[in-house]
């Protein structure tokens, strides 16, 4: 299947697949390493990074969620069925119900911070294409990720009266 009809959850973990995950490619790991200490213009710089851009078709106006997408992918060590939300949450949360609030109310630099934390509290695993998915969509992915949180599947539509 090519790019173009592929959602942008399976190009970004195609990426991450290729460009991250193979920590046995000294390439790979020193990408992820750069990235993960990298400011935003830094990870722009990278050649991979653009290469994920061109392959989302995200403009230049979308740096700031490019960024945050691409140094979060780098903290992931291992793709998993469950999202992100649902390895954090659950019957024994490893993210307190109040640090989840915050990570959802959080914007900016902020966000990143507190899904890095996330992630490292994950043990580093999560699926990576719905994690991708809803970091270009956040806005509409909070809702799903609170559903997920506690344990719940997000109703696939609304119900009308």
């Amino acid at each position: 299947m090519s790019d173009e009809k592929k959602g942008p959850g399976a190009i970004a973990l195609g990426w991450w697949s290729r460009e991250i995950a193979p920590r046995d490619i000294p390439a790979a790991k020193g990408l992820s390493a750069r990235l993960r200490r990298a400011a935003p213009l830094a990870a722009l710089c990278e050649p991979a990074v653009i290469g994920l851009a061109t392959a989302l078709d995200l403009p230049p106006s979308r740096a700031d969620r490019l960024v945050r997408l691409a140094t979060l992918l780098a903290e992931i060590r291992e793709n998993s069925a469950d999202t992100l939300a649902k390895r954090l949450g659950g019957a024994e949360p490893v993210l307190s119900s109040l640090r989840f609030q915050r990570l959802l109310r959080a914007e900016g630099n902020e966000l990143t911070d507190h899904l890095r934390r996330a992630i490292v509290m994950a043990d580093r695993r999560c699926n990576v294409a719905a994690l991708a998915a809803d970091l270009l969509h956040w806005e509409s992915a909070r809702p799903r990720w609170c559903f997920h949180y506690f344990g719940a599947e997000a109703p696939a539509k609304e119900k009308t009266e």
